[in-house]
């Protein structure tokens, strides 16, 4: 195959040693600045572009590069996750739909992320698995990445850092996609050495040799980060004397624990290890990445696997070889790494939807707040009120006029001072609204306590929303729900309690006119009928006032609870609408975040 030739002169990571060292060559040859063009061709190179050509000539059959241009490029298969995983990523997207207008966007940033690769990957070859080799400066990384590829793709060498791009070589066809992904250019792909003697054991493997991670250079540690959120899983080279280091520990290893069943960790350099040493620094290993939080898979258990092997003797490679080719041809690689990645994702969003305590809001804290609106409006005084009108009434109806009037006449000369001042209209207004201010807040603290920060701030802020125009609103219903237009109504026990008193009334006048009739002399003498029809009209009219008045009790107390009930469930609708139906509806939100969240989290435990 034809190696490309448009490679960036100062970018060595894809040529091999030989190449590299035959464009130094050439490159020193014309050190003085020189550029030769020749006086029969049109065509001008820079340094180094003939000796590329020479070697990649040479060297084309040796590690062939992948052809890009192909017309027909071979048919992929999309991965496929498994049924729990699906669930997983189903419920996260429900989590960050509904939480997108209550959280912030950063909170949600990661939860995003991974959604949105695991979309991506969703959608390439599920045939290949993507695995990384990173490791820190001098580790043997590159050295490791041409052993397994049986040929010397990637430069090792003493300079620093020798890898400065990533380079990218794939077992199998049908991974272009997934390489595009990762941002590797078409000159920076490459085929492992054929093994000649049928399939090889890595096929479906994509092979990803980083630059350093310690790398003096911004840009290959942004090339590092970039790849490794990326890829399917990681193996991690240390050697014996950084294996330790606390940038591999801290930035990379600990945080990255979670995804312990899709990373190798391979201590390289063991030949340099005398005796037993190799043995020792491998414990000593393990018990680093035990620290980490990171499970190791010893004893046929799920975790990182762990090797101990020499790159540049061969020592070891072969086992890891053999771990490779299992753990590629198993397949589950991608979905054990989305899996990791949401749990990941659901431990970073643990604060802004755990909660330790029940919340809600208890039928108590709704009657209170009812009844706290109630008195705000005087729900209580105005049945009092009812039942006075309803008694004055019946005193009317049934009372004898002369009781009537003398009362008349003490209101009517009764003195106004010594009163108390009776309170303004102004005032109760503004008890009013002191008082509905303050049962939207106590109702709005109950129904947000033990609620995560955000979700609390939204309940109370629904409350405050709903509590802008309320006194208004109850004042308008308090006239609509008072005390109904005219009298109250009459029992039935009435019209013959007022027809008895009527009677009581006029026998104290036929009474008297009888006595006058008498006195002068118009009617015959006789005291006893006229002074006992008056006895009765006088005693007959306080007594049957005085038993319209027990019996109006009753009717009189039902009216006015009635009153006051209708104006206390007027008070509490109103509330309820404004207040207490936004209140709930945030927290029917939470209780819906809650139950995806908890499915993010257990269906995958």
């Amino acid at each position: 195959m034809t190696a490309v030739t448009d490679q960036d002169p100062t970018d060595h990571a894809d040529q091999p040693d030989d190449a590299h060292k035959a464009g130094s060559a050439a490159a020193r040859g014309a050190s003085d600045g020189e550029r030769a063009t020749r006086t029969d061709s049109t065509e001008t190179w820079d340094d180094g572009l003939i000796a590329r050509r020479v070697n990649e000539t040479a060297e084309g059959d040796r590690f062939p590069m992948t052809d890009h241009r192909s017309a027909v490029p071979p048919a992929v298969t999309p991965l496929v996750y498994e049924g729990s995983l699906r669930s997983r990523l189903e419920a996260l997207r429900e989590l960050v739909g509904l939480s997108r207008t209550r959280l912030d966007s950063r909170t949600l940033s990661e939860a995003g992320r991974v959604l949105d690769e695991a979309a991506a990957r969703r959608r390439l070859s599920g045939q290949h698995t993507v695995v990384a080799i990173a490791g820190a400066t001098g580790s043997g990384k590159s050295q490791l990445f041409n052993a397994l590829a049986g040929v010397t793709i990637s430069e090792t060498g003493v300079r620093r850092p020798t890898t400065a791009a990533p380079i990218a070589c794939s077992w199998s066809d049908g991974a272009a996609g997934l390489i595009e992904r990762l941002g590797i250019p078409p000159r920076l792909r490459r085929r492992p050495l054929p093994t000649g003697d049928g399939e090889s054991p890595l096929r479906g493997l994509v092979l990803i040799d980083l630059p350093d991670h310690d790398s003096a250079a911004v840009q290959h540690r942004r090339h590092v980060d970039r790849i490794l959120a990326l890829v399917d899983a990681v193996i991690w080279v240390v050697d014996p004397e950084k294996y330790a280091d606390a940038v591999l520990h801290e930035r990379y290893l600990r945080p990255m624990a979670a995804h312990a069943e899709v990373m190798f960790v391979v201590l390289n350099q063991v030949d340099r290890l005398p005796g037993e040493a190799a043995e020792q620094v491998l414990d000593d290993l393990r018990r680093l990445l035990d620290e980490d939080g990171i499970a190791l898979g010893e004893y046929g258990e799920p975790g990182t696997t762990v090797l101990a092997l020499s790159a540049l003797t061969g020592d070891g490679v072969g086992e890891l070889r053999e771990v490779l080719g299992q753990f590629v041809s198993e397949r589950g690689a991608p979905n054990r790494r989305i899996s990791a990645d949401v749990d990941i994702a659901a431990a970073r969003l643990w604060p802004v939807y755990a909660t330790q305590r029940r919340t809600g809001l208890s039928e108590q804290a709704r009657e209170e707040f009812s009844d706290r609106l109630a008195d705000a409006v005087g729900a209580t005084a105005a049945g009092e009120a009812a039942e006075r009108a309803w008694l004055r009434n019946a005193n009317r109806a049934c009372g004898t006029p002369w009781l009537r009037l003398w009362r008349w006449y003490q209101d009517r000369g009764e003195p106004t001072t010594g009163r108390l001042p009776s309170r303004t209209q102004a005032d109760e207004e503004a008890t009013a609204r002191q008082r509905v201010e303050q049962a939207v807040r106590t109702v709005a603290d109950r129904a947000s306590a033990g609620l995560p920060t955000s979700w609390a701030q939204a309940v109370r802020e629904a409350a405050a929303r709903g509590s802008q125009g309320l006194p208004e609103a109850l004042d308008e219903l308090t006239a609509r729900a008072g005390l109904p237009a005219g009298r109250p109504p009459r029992p039935g026990w009435w019209p013959v309690a007022v027809l008895t008193q009527a009677s009581m009334t006029i026998l104290q006048f036929l009474g008297g006119l009888w006595l006058l009739g008498q006195i002068i002399g118009v009617m015959p003498p006789n005291l006893g009928v006229p002074v006992l029809l008056m006895v009765i009209g006088i005693v007959g009219g306080p007594l049957i006032e005085w038993s319209c008045r027990l019996a109006a009790r009753g009717p009189a107390r039902r009216y006015g609870l009635e009153a006051e009930r209708r104006l206390r469930e007027a008070a509490a609708g109103c509330g309820r609408a404004r207040v207490l139906d936004p209140v709930a509806a945030e927290l029917l939100r939470y209780r819906e975040v809650r139950e995806q969240y908890g499915r993010v989290v257990g269906a995958g435990r």
